[in-house]
């Protein structure tokens, strides 16, 4: 009798457990961890047959959970694919209340948020052209931002690094404009100076035109100019640029977070011509007043290649809250986690993993090596496979693996995952022998990030397969 591929995985990892658990990690992964210092019981391992064939052929604390970092997105990215489908896409509304009479709208303008990842510079730009192409050239009342589709999820930016202006810091938000980060752009020219370009315009915010150039190294560019980002109404540089970097960007997260929509909305209305008599402000579009247009988003599959490829956290977070705006009509964390649950008892079996947000930037998410087995197992036996292993990065080639030194460089699709504490990778490798294996490493340690070249050896050890 023929077993389905999820019981059949359950019970490989099981019999693993049981025979496989005292197995001795290759010797080269063993010397790598001896030379960081680091104890064996800092790595959770698993390999084992993509297709479930045959026993793991390797277990090592594969049933112990622990902090996986971005390696959760795999959960989020592969419960979406299945529960929304690869072509869905997010809809942003925009209504017109109001008359139209020779380009001036005598009324109110209001952009729904329904969670898009990645309404961007050049998207809103779009949204908002496409109102000029209405006629209004003047709008006689206020722009309205409607972000109640999610609920307002706290952060501490700074909470897990220090650096609480990393772009990937930023909080999910209904009306997610641009990440709600700026980008700075630095050009050299003749005059000595180098000019000082910013997208998106943001009203409000003063920035020099221009800041002098040093000479010297590149070096730590970023560190010569001196920035000030704390007055959100004004960036200010006490430093130099060096002439030898040529042009460079910089992107950092807005230093008011719940202001930048109302000033990216406001900035790019005037950048392209637009006149506004009102004000930029939060509300609700009335009820019974029905969408003039709506801009749609790129379809999940492109979504889910961002995510993993690029390990956005915010991109993930807007995803996990999407589950439940989806089924419930608005957007919660324990709303999306329910969702979640539910789904992987059904579809991967067993307990689930302790999901926190769904971008692994938590302290509190935890997962097995097992249950990433599992979830990787039933992945690549689904339609759905191509899209999830195209959205991994590839060892050596791109995405967060682009620099791994390895020489298993574009036999790997892994996904990635890095804490002060964690360092991991989950997917699929192709091994010598023809044979695609499950692996996952994952190590929980204080200095987490030496372990590193134990999880290159172990790619490595897992390609090499006869």
């Amino acid at each position: 009798m023929l077993l389905p591929l999820r019981v059949f995985s359950a019970l490989c990892l099981v019999l693993a457990a049981a025979c496989a658990s005292a197995e001795a990690l290759p010797a080269e992964v063993e010397a790598a961890l001896a030379r960081a210092k680091l104890p064996r019981d800092a790595l959770s391992v698993l390999v084992v047959d993509a297709e479930g064939k045959a026993a793991p052929r390797l277990s090592h604390r594969a049933g112990v959970a622990v902090n996986p970092a971005s390696v959760a997105k795999l959960v989020t990215t592969y419960a979406a694919l299945e529960l929304l489908g690869p072509a869905f896409t997010w809809s942003t509304p925009v209504y017109v209340d109001g008359s139209v009479q020779d380009g001036v709208l005598n009324g109110n303008v209001f952009l729904q948020g329904q969670g898009d990842p990645k309404l961007v510079v050049e998207r809103l730009w779009l949204l908002l052209r496409r109102l000029q192409g209405l006629g209004i050239r003047q709008i006689h009342g206020d722009i309205v931002l409607d972000r109640a589709a999610f609920e307002t999820v706290s952060q501490d930016p700074g909470a897990f690094d220090g650096e609480p202006l990393r772009p990937y810091t930023a909080a999910p938000d209904a009306l997610l404009l641009n990440f709600k980060s700026v980008v700075m752009t630095f050009v050299p020219d003749r005059s000595g100076r180098a000019q000082v370009q910013l997208e998106p315009p943001l009203a409000g915010l003063q920035v020099p035109a221009s800041v002098a150039l040093a000479a010297g190294d590149c070096g730590d560019w970023r560190g010569s100019l001196k920035a000030d980002f704390s007055n959100a109404s004004r960036i200010q540089f006490a430093g130099t640029y060096p002439g030898s970097c040529g042009e460079r960007t910089w992107p950092i997260a807005f230093a008011d977070p719940k202001g930048y929509a109302a000033r990216a909305v406001a900035g790019m209305w005037a950048e392209i011509g637009g006149k506004l008599t009102g004000q930029v402000r939060e509300g609700r579009v009335p009820a019974g007043l029905r969408p003039t247009f709506a801009v749609q988003s790129p379809a999940l599959a492109e979504i889910v290649r961002d995510i993993n490829k690029y390990s956005n956290n915010v991109m993930a977070q807007q995803l996990f809250l999407t589950l439940s705006l989806q089924q419930k009509g608005i957007g919660t964390l324990e709303g999306s986690r329910e969702t979640v649950r539910a789904w992987w008892r059904d579809r991967v079996g067993g307990e689930p993993p302790a999901i926190d947000n769904g971008s692994g930037l938590s302290r509190v998410e935890r997962i097995t090596a097992q249950q990433l087995g599992r979830l990787l197992q039933l992945a690549w036996a689904s339609p759905l496979m191509p899209e999830l292993v195209s959205s991994l990065p590839v060892a050596g080639t791109d995405g967060t693996l682009k620099r791994l030194r390895s020489r298993s460089a574009g036999l790997a699709h892994l996904k990635s995952g890095s804490l002060r504490d964690v360092s991991g990778v989950a997917g699929f490798v192709h091994a010598a022998s023809g044979r695609r294996y499950v692996l996952v490493a994952i190590a929980n340690h204080p200095n987490a990030a030496a372990a590193r070249p134990a999880i290159d050896a172990l790619i490595d050890w897992t390609a090499r397969d006869q």
